[in-house]
């Protein structure tokens, strides 16, 4: 556990080693996945974080508290992520639309309005375990989501982040949050459900 941010800024901005040390090695591994949800190579990922980390080297003497150390770090991430990521001609723009088609998830997988639990699923998603070949489908299913899904899946459901801090990280409404993470969640459900179907074979 780190402590308190206003231990942490204190260290920060006295240069203090120990410190920076600390929240290099506490997020930097997440950091490192959300960016390479923006740029094409694991090394142009790695070079955003690093070129992150100096940002907030230089620029946490204005830190003003606004949000948490972490929020404005990650927001810091995120647009030197999408920068380098329009340098290499692959961003999908933040103002793009999402597609829109129809209900993410087959009406038919729910119980109907006359039923005892309706809206309810009909059955339980099958029992999953995390290992290696497992995580492998989750991070290819993640790979296939619109850039504004896969990054508020992968801080909601891999790194942990609350609704509040993702919001504020990628600077989008409650709402915004809400559809892009139903939409990217019914991706990967069907492809961790074509995953179980198949006894496991990727």
């Amino acid at each position: 556990m780190l402590p308190s941010d206003d231990v942490l800024v204190a260290g920060l901005r006295s240069g203090d080693e120990a410190t920076f040390t600390s929240v290099l090695d506490t997020w930097s591994a997440s950091m490192l996945r959300l960016a390479r949800g923006f740029v094409s190579t694991d090394a142009s990922a790695e070079e955003v974080v690093q070129d992150t980390w100096l940002a907030v080297i230089r620029g946490v003497h204005g830190f003003q508290g606004a949000s948490s150390l972490r929020t404005w770090v990650y927001r810091i991430l995120v647009n030197t992520a999408k920068k380098r990521g329009v340098k290499e001609k692959r961003t999908i723009p933040w103002t793009s639309v999402e597609p829109d088609g129809g209900p993410t998830v087959d009406p038919s997988r729910f119980r109907g309005a006359d039923d005892e639990y309706p809206g309810h699923w009909r059955e339980f998603p099958e029992p999953w375990v995390l290992d290696g070949e497992f995580r492998a489908v989750v991070g290819r299913a993640l790979d296939e989501l619109p850039e504004r899904q896969r990054a508020v899946v992968a801080l909601r459901d891999v790194e942990g982040h609350t609704s509040e801090e993702v919001c504020a990280m990628l600077e989008i409404s409650p709402a915004n949050q809400r559809v892009l993470l139903h939409r990217g969640r019914a991706l990967v459900r069907t492809r961790l459900e074509a995953y179980f179907a198949t006894g496991g074979a990727a």
